[in-house]
């Protein structure tokens, strides 16, 4: 794909985003409590839209010969790992909740314990493997579009989520990283009020 055209639909892409998740999604989160079947299929339709930018991008050569042996094993262990962990993700949580047509539960356990967002952070683990496989500035702009998307979802989902569930996410939040890391331990208040 051209570079013109490539940067124009991204930006699109984004914006299409933008619409889809803070006003769409947001108002049915705000008016129902969950998503309609309405939002559900936008969302949906935005990320093909952004996976169609893989095909846009896809190499004539398999396997990549611009690739090494270490890159290209790293790159399928991560795919496999990324996409296996997305299902299993899905799974845990239920294709309803996974899909936030039901917003009835918590989890904090299983995956959810590492992870607000383990789903994410799976599916990030995959897109990794193929930017390994098929590195490319296309590729990297692909990588790129999809932490903007992905993160204006993960902040509207976010906010319902402590609309919803009030000071029990807050304290949750507090515990468990968005994506992948570790938390610090907060430092303790001393009886002079100072942090120790």
């Amino acid at each position: 794909m051209r570079p013109v055209p490539y940067f124009l639909s991204a930006f699109l892409l984004l914006g299409a985003t933008l619409v889809v998740f803070r006003a769409f999604v947001r108002h049915d989160y705000l008016t129902r409590g969950r998503l309609t079947l309405c939002s559900t299929v936008l969302e949906w339709l935005v990320f093909f839209a952004w996976g169609w930018f893989t095909w846009a991008d896809w190499p004539r050569a398999f396997p990549p010969p611009q690739v090494g042996s270490l890159p290209t094993t790293l790159g399928w262990i991560f795919l496999a790992a990324g996409t296996s962990g997305l299902f299993l993700g899905i799974a845990y949580l239920g294709f309803s909740r996974s899909n936030g047509l039901a917003v009835d539960v918590l989890r904090q356990s299983g995956p959810y314990r590492l992870s607000r967002n383990p789903q994410v952070a799976a599916c990030t683990v995959a897109i990794i493997g193929y930017a390994l496989l098929w590195p490319s500035w296309h590729t990297l702009g692909w990588v790129a579009l999809y932490a903007a998307m992905v993160h204006t979802m993960v902040l509207t989902e976010e906010e319902h989520l402590l609309d919803v569930f009030g000071e029990a996410y807050a304290r949750y939040r507090a515990r468990v990283p968005r994506y992948l890391g570790f938390r610090r331990r907060p430092l303790a208040v001393g009886a002079s009020g100072r942090e120790d």
